[in-house]
């Protein structure tokens, strides 16, 4: 397995000084994805995950977390052995996941390899094969949310809006299927050359944004929007 890093981020673990360790590939094809590299990159352009233990291994009592992002981490089987690894040198550990992987991230929250999970949900169940690009997410992405709802971890879920496909209705019911979650954080859209599909403008209005986020809020109260 190969990996790519970045040494320092103050943003991607909420409350602590982390690095942040990116898988490739992905089994979605979000047009809105703003690591699109990642997701159709050849791997040899990464590192040796021998080269990430390597830094992490130098880092302990300077860094307090490791994030795993991607593309998709849980695509690849590796990535709890990694982690549980990071975990043994005392690191915090946070998974970013699409949730299209139940069974990994089920193995994750039982083994407390993994302390913190952010999960996208991609958009209301109506339009999430079109969202998401991937006909057969959906079944495999309620058992995720029920997995994180069950409480074994602490968790959030969170929302890239887009001016294009996304309207309020859909945080409607995305809020009635996430009701009582703690954490639910919409996050606008915000260009970069690295976006997957750069033929369409995903921008969103301010009115939209606040518009979502109050016709989620009866269902999730504490929904915030972040990265305005």
């Amino acid at each position: 397995m190969r990996l790519g890093l970045q040494k320092l981020t103050l943003l991607d673990y909420p409350g602590l000084v982390a690095c942040t360790v990116f898988s490739c590939g992905c089994n979605f094809r979000c047009p809105f994805c703003h690591n699109g590299s990642l997701v159709t990159v050849d791997d040899r352009a990464l590192l040796p995950a021998e080269e990430v233990f390597s830094f992490l291994k130098k880092r302990t009592g300077i860094l307090d977390g490791v994030c795993f992002t991607g593309g998709e981490p849980l695509l690849h089987a590796e990535i709890l052995d990694f982690a549980a690894q990071a975990k043994a040198l005392g690191y915090k550990v946070k998974l970013d996941t699409n949730g299209s992987f139940p069974d990994r991230l089920a193995e994750a929250l039982a083994s407390k390899v993994v302390d913190y999970v952010a999960m996208d949900i991609k958009n209301s169940p109506a339009k999430y094969a079109v969202t998401s690009g991937n006909e057969a997410a959906l079944p495999l992405v309620e058992r995720s949310v029920e997995l994180l709802r069950s409480g074994q971890t602490a968790y959030e879920f969170r929302t890239t809006v887009t001016g294009d496909l996304h309207e309020s209705s859909d945080f409607a019911a995305i809020g009635q299927w996430i009701s009582g979650a703690p954490q639910y954080f919409l996050q606008p859209f915000l260009a970069s050359e690295d976006v997957l599909d750069k033929s369409s403008d995903h921008a969103v209005s301010s009115e939209l944004l606040d518009a979502c986020l109050a016709a989620v809020r009866p269902h999730v109260p504490n929904a915030a929007i972040r990265g305005r």
